[in-house]
């Protein structure tokens, strides 16, 4: 079961080739740049490089519906995760072998399972609370796991929820901690013309 704050995007088509050698999957787990609505609580915007960082020092699974065993994974050298100017991209070649792979290639091939996921949490993001609804801009991410889902939709939306509440909670204490500071740099600035 996954983390309490642990958010899962996807919807992104996959490409799916087998052969006699495999199953080959490709595509974008993500994509930058391209506006999506979270629920209907917050739009979200992935920049590029939000996933350098954890393309270094993360091992990635490669997952259905994000659960389960890995079918792949970045540690073991069968699943390759680079970031392009588009987004995310994954590229496995399963092993057709595997008892899970060929349980999954009828549905794959069917088209029953096709879309792209990723598991992560925002590690450095910022909000704009002046839109409705409110925009979050992604800049760097944990990155969990990248799955092949069958729901395209977006089910952390409670946890999205949470996010905008906590983004909230920050914008009023830099608010309240910046009108603070110009308080009392006025009131220095009158203490100093009244000496």
């Amino acid at each position: 079961m996954p983390k309490p704050d642990i958010e899962k995007r996807s919807g992104i088509p996959a490409e799916i080739r087998a052969d006699e050698t495999g199953v080959k999957v490709s595509g974008y787990a993500a994509v930058f740049n391209q506006e999506a609505d979270i629920g209907g609580y917050f739009r979200e915007v992935i920049l590029p490089g939000a996933f350098r960082k954890a393309l270094g020092s993360n091992d990635v699974p490669f997952l259905i519906n994000h659960a389960g065993l890995p079918l792949a994974r970045t540690r073991s050298g069968t699943l390759k995760l680079t970031e392009d100017s588009h987004g995310l991209k994954i590229e496995t070649e399963l092993d057709a072998s595997d008892p899970d792979v060929q349980r999954i290639v009828p549905k794959m091939k069917r088209g029953d399972l096709d879309k792209m996921s990723f598991a992560f949490r925002a590690t450095v993001q910022r909000w704009d609370d002046t839109q409705d609804p409110p925009l979050r801009t992604v800049e760097e991410v944990e990155l969990f796991d990248v799955s092949v889902v069958t729901d395209p939709a977006y089910d952390g939306t409670s946890i999205a929820l949470r996010s905008l509440d906590e983004a909230r909670k920050e914008g009023r204490r830099q608010h309240n901690a910046a009108a603070f500071a110009r308080r009392k740099a006025e009131a220095e600035a009158r203490f100093r013309n009244i000496i």
